[in-house]
């Protein structure tokens, strides 16, 4: 691998001609080594070729240069050409599915963000907030680099000769509007189906609350200030992105629209619906008949059947009778009263105290009664404070008249 510096001030050094190198790899990837010193001599004609092939060979041994693999052609070191081309403007268009990619990896990265956020994780919150960073500057030089693309690709076919077909000095432009412009306006829908502004806003989101977290933990002043610059980088991606979509738009659609209206097809439809429009269809096509597509209008309008017959239906409607149920006296079941002197049950129970289990006690005296009656004298005696009432830890089970109950038996005591 070259030296960083030496690869530095050899581009410094011989700038015109890499320039010019850079160039050519539009219309070739590679080139022979006679178009490389052809080149240098264009550039350095005053020199003798002594000094052409020296500077070939400096640009070899900096690695601006490289061979081929199994070949005799030289190819521009990858990293020059896109150094060269970032800075001169000319870069290749992009493709949608790469910025699409990287949108989602911002939604991964402010998940991350948001988790280290409630769990109180800063070495994941300080990874995540600069892998934000990162993506959003990939996005932003991204965005910056497409519209240059689309910007050139326009000066290009409006430069073209007018001697070429106009659907051959428009196919660039219909190709970036087909597989770039497109995609990007699906992409940057405000819409919920919109990925650009739906992921940079909850990012957005995020980092300010990251933000706040910061100033609430009186988290150093440095640290505070690079979340919110990652913050602010958020905000002005989401107008960038914007602006360069709209700037797209309005560069290709034009041309694009043109080379529809300048097309053969787009002329003879033209025409005939012009003909259409003053003539009429029969008139116009006086040679034959007219085609299947043509379409005869009602002039008349008519109720269809259905609503025929939900009108008649709405005009004969009776509501149907319902029979409501009557009284049937001879089905009325006769409540049975069962009288109980609960002031001879409450002497006995003075007289008994203590008493472990107040229900068993109440059974075996009073098992008589129905069982209703018996729990509501049972409830009624734990409720009162005549007496002191203890419940028991354990519980037990007692088989009434016709059920079964499982209770805490309470004891009962005189009060201290």
């Amino acid at each position: 691998m070259s030296n960083p510096r030496s690869l530095v001030l050899a581009l410094h050094r011989h700038w015109d001609v890499v320039e010019h190198l850079v160039r050519l790899t539009r219309e070739s990837p590679a080139f022979e080594r006679e178009q490389a010193l052809a080149v240098i001599r264009a550039h350095m004609a005053d020199t003798e070729t002594v000094e052409h092939e020296r500077v070939l060979q400096q640009l070899l041994t900096v690695d601006v240069l490289q061979w081929l693999p199994r070949t005799n052609n030289l190819q521009i070191n990858a990293l020059v050409l896109e150094f060269v081309r970032g800075l001169t403007k000319e870069h290749e268009l992009g493709l949608s599915e790469v910025l699409r990619a990287r949108i989602e990896a911002v939604k991964d990265a402010t998940t991350r963000l948001a988790e280290s956020l409630d769990n109180g994780d800063r070495d994941m919150r300080r990874q995540s907030a600069n892998r934000l960073s990162e993506l959003f500057r990939q996005i932003a030089q991204q965005l910056t680099q497409d519209q240059d693309a689309i910007l050139g690709l326009a000066e290009e076919a409006k430069s073209a000769t007018d001697s070429l077909p106009i659907n051959r000095r428009y196919q660039k432009v219909l190709d970036a509007y087909d597989r770039y412009v497109e995609p990007m306006n699906e992409m940057m829908d405000t819409g919920i189906n919109g990925a650009f502004y739906r992921h940079l806003e909850q990012a957005e989101q995020v980092l300010d609350r990251a933000v706040a977290r910061l100033e609430i933990e009186g988290a150093l002043y440095s640290h505070q200030r690079a979340m919110r610059q990652v913050a602010y980088q958020a905000k002005a991606l989401r107008s960038q992105g914007r602006q360069a979509v709209k700037t797209c738009t309005e560069t290709l659609l034009p041309l694009r629209e043109e080379l529809r209206q300048h097309s053969v097809l787009a002329s003879a439809v033209s025409l005939l619906l012009g003909e259409v429009r003053t003539k009429g269809l029969t008139r116009s096509l006086k040679r034959g008949s007219p085609p299947f597509w043509q379409r005869e209008r009602a002039t008349r309008l008519a109720l269809g059947s259905e609503v025929l017959t939900i009108m008649s239906e709405a005009r004969n409607f009776e509501p149907n009778r319902v029979a409501f149920p009557s009284e049937d006296e001879s089905a009325a079941v006769a409540i049975e009263l069962e009288l109980v002197d609960e002031s001879t049950l409450h002497r006995e129970l003075e007289q008994a105290i203590p008493v472990n289990d107040l229900l068993g006690w109440l059974h075996d005296r009073y098992g008589h009664v129905s069982d209703a009656t018996l729990l509501r004298l049972y409830n009624g005696i734990v409720a009162s404070d005549q007496w002191q009432v203890t419940a028991a830890p354990a519980a037990t089970s007692l088989d009434l008249k016709e059920v079964r109950v499982r209770f805490h038996p309470h004891r009962i005591n005189r009060h201290d």
